[in-house]
C-alpha cells in the first residue's frame, strides 16, 4: 500500500470521524461535569471505575489496571487518585493480605458525589450522540455506538 492508496485515505478518514465523535462527547460531558459537579471527565471515569470494584476475589483493581480503564499513564492515574483523596472522595488503605498492596476505595462522600454526577454524565452523553447524529459523516459512527449499547 502507499500513502495515496484509497484504503488508507478511507482508514485515516475514518479515525479522523472518530476522533471527532470522541472529542465532541468528551467536550460536552466535560463541560456539564464541572458545571455542575466540579469533576473532569477523568475525575468521573476514576470514581466510576473504582465504585464498581469488590471484595471478592479479583475484586480490587491494580493500579495498573485502573490506568487502563480511565485511559491514563499509571502516574497520571496517582495524580489524580491522590487528588481525589485529598478532596475525600477517595480513600487508600493496605490490602489485609499483602502489606505491599494497597487499594483504593470510594469513599461515602465520593460515593454521593459520583450518584449526583451519572444523571448529568448520561445526559451529556445523549446529547452529544443525538446532536453528532445529524452530522453526515458522524452518523455511522453514532449508530455502531447506538449498537454497542443494545448488545450490553
Amino acid at each position: 500500500m502507499t500513502a495515496t492508496d484509497p484504503a488508507l485515505t478511507a482508514l485515516a478518514q475514518g479515525w479522523c470521524a472518530l476522533s471527532l465523535l470522541h472529542g465532541k462527547i468528551e467536550s460536552r460531558v466535560e463541560r456539564e461535569l464541572q458545571r455542575q459537579h466540579g469533576l473532569s471527565v477523568r475525575e468521573y471515569s476514576l470514581l466510576d471505575v473504582l465504585s464498581r470494584q469488590h471484595d471478592g476475589v479479583g475484586g480490587h483493581l491494580q493500579m495498573k489496571q485502573v490506568a487502563n480503564a480511565v485511559v491514563l499513564s499509571q502516574s497520571a492515574t496517582t495524580r489524580l487518585v491522590t487528588r481525589l483523596e485529598d478532596r475525600g472522595l477517595l480513600a487508600r488503605y493496605l490490602c489485609p493480605t499483602d502489606r505491599r498492596g494497597i487499594y483504593t476505595n470510594v469513599s461515602e462522600a465520593g460515593t454521593e458525589l459520583l450518584d449526583r454526577a451519572r444523571p448529568t454524565n448520561d445526559a451529556a452523553l445523549r446529547e452529544a450522540l443525538d446532536e453528532a447524529a445529524e452530522d453526515r459523516e458522524l452518523a455511522p459512527l453514532v449508530r455502531a455506538v447506538e449498537s454497542l449499547k443494545a448488545a450490553a
